[in-house]
């Protein structure tokens, strides 16, 4: 079982090495285990079961302004691929992002985003999302951290009493130190990179705030930050903020080169 573990950790230790120069569109490393072309059709599989499972919105001014932003996000940065948005009818106001470019909107995320700025910054964060290969990310530090605690529970089953409490207190420790930070730095980053898509699109990134603003005052509770997957509406105000200015500047220069959308709420 020992030479079974090194075994288990050498390849761990090459394939991260080998992704140590994988970075991500703001210079942060990555770690990647994962082929992109699997994801994506990993992305395509769940997205399809996710449209059979949930209502779609059917109407058709609410689903062209969606598209509009998209659009208009997607062209004025260059971004390449196959994109496909749905658009729910559900009144959570919920997005998501899915590796293959797959993205999903919820009603509710509609209308608490008041205006075509606000929505944009929300489908912004989730094209970066897929962009900078997060889920790719997530998978790999997943895919690494269960058979990290696979091999573990292994070892310690050859003992005469099998430490069922540390291997719990692993299982804990494995989640708050690693995956929920980890994903915490995937939604800020998400933030920030969707402020310059946003921003290069001609849509005003000082919106991101207000829709940050106005989720805050919808949300009636919240978890600690500490043990959640994202940051707390403050923490992410106060990056955007920090970044705002050089964001006005890339917004102003778009507005100059003729990025105008023409996207209206119905």
């Amino acid at each position: 079982m020992l030479k079974r573990f090194f075994q288990v950790a050498s390849i761990t230790c090459l394939l991260s090495l080998t992704v140590a120069c994988a970075t991500s569109p703001t210079g942060r490393s990555q770690f990647t285990l994962f082929n992109e072309q699997q994801l994506a059709q990993m992305g395509s599989a769940s997205f399809d079961q996710l449209k059979q499972e949930e209502k779609v919105l059917k109407h058709t001014s609410t689903r062209n302004y969606v598209q509009c932003i998209t659009n208009q996000l997607l062209h004025a940065n260059n971004i390449q691929g196959s994109w496909e948005v749905e658009v729910f009818d559900s009144p959570t106001p919920n997005a998501f992002a899915l590796p293959g470019g797959k993205i999903g909107v919820y009603k509710g995320m509609i209308d608490l985003a008041e205006t075509p700025d606000q929505l944009a910054a929300v489908i912004g964060h989730e094209i970066a999302h897929v962009v900078a290969k997060h889920g790719n990310e997530r998978v790999s530090a997943d895919f690494a951290t269960q058979m990290g605690v696979a091999v573990l529970s292994g070892i310690l089953a050859n003992r005469d009493k099998p430490n069922d409490q540390l291997l719990a207190a692993l299982g804990i420790g494995t989640q708050v130190g690693i995956l929920l930070p980890f994903s915490r730095q995937h939604e800020t980053e998400a933030d920030l990179i969707g402020l310059d898509l946003m921003a290069r699109a001609g849509f005003d990134p000082r919106q991101s705030v207000n829709l940050w603003q106005n989720m805050a005052a919808k949300a009636s509770a919240a978890p600690v930050e500490f043990l959640s997957t994202h940051p707390g509406p403050n923490n992410r105000i106060r990056s955007l903020e920090n970044s705002m200015p050089s964001a006005i500047q890339v917004y102003e220069q778009a507005i100059r080169s003729g990025q105008r959308p023409n996207c209206r709420k119905p």
